[in-house]
């Protein structure tokens, strides 16, 4: 499945349990929220068992204050249904402090890695997810 909007996009891995989005342009209340219930939609087919998000900031700008409660908000909903490890891809400092404050708002830093580059990301959800998933059906 993969879903398009102007400030995102997403695309759902159902066989290894994992949602990839990217995020785009400066982010303001009504952008996070439709994010948030998008996203709900999109990841469906996988909550019903621990899952993974891969989520590429490397095109987001710092967004509106606002937007860091709401997209805390959606951290936990996020832990709340299963997510066992959320991955992000950024290399601007200024939306990596925003970011920091979101994982504080949904209370996320224990399942969050940060990396610089989308290929770092990729080669850390392979060792740590795909693989041990592939190794259980075996």
């Amino acid at each position: 499945m993969s879903r398009w909007a102007l400030e995102y996009s997403f695309d759902v891995d159902e066989e290894n349990a994992v949602i990839y989005a990217k995020v785009f342009g400066i982010w303001k209340a009504d952008t996070a929220r439709g994010y948030h219930e998008d996203f709900k939609a999109e990841v469906a087919p996988i909550l019903g068992r621990p899952w993974a998000k891969v989520i590429d900031l490397s095109n987001w700008k710092t967004s509106f204050p606002e937007v860091i409660r709401i997209i805390g908000e959606h951290m936990a909903w996020s832990r709340a249904n299963n997510v066992a490890m959320s991955l992000y891809i950024l290399n601007n400092p200024s939306t990596f402090r925003q970011l920091q404050e979101m994982f504080d708002a949904g209370g996320t830093k224990g399942v969050s890695q940060t990396f610089r580059t989308y290929a770092d990301a990729e080669k850390f959800l392979r060792e740590h997810w795909i693989n041990k998933k592939q190794q259980a059906k075996s």
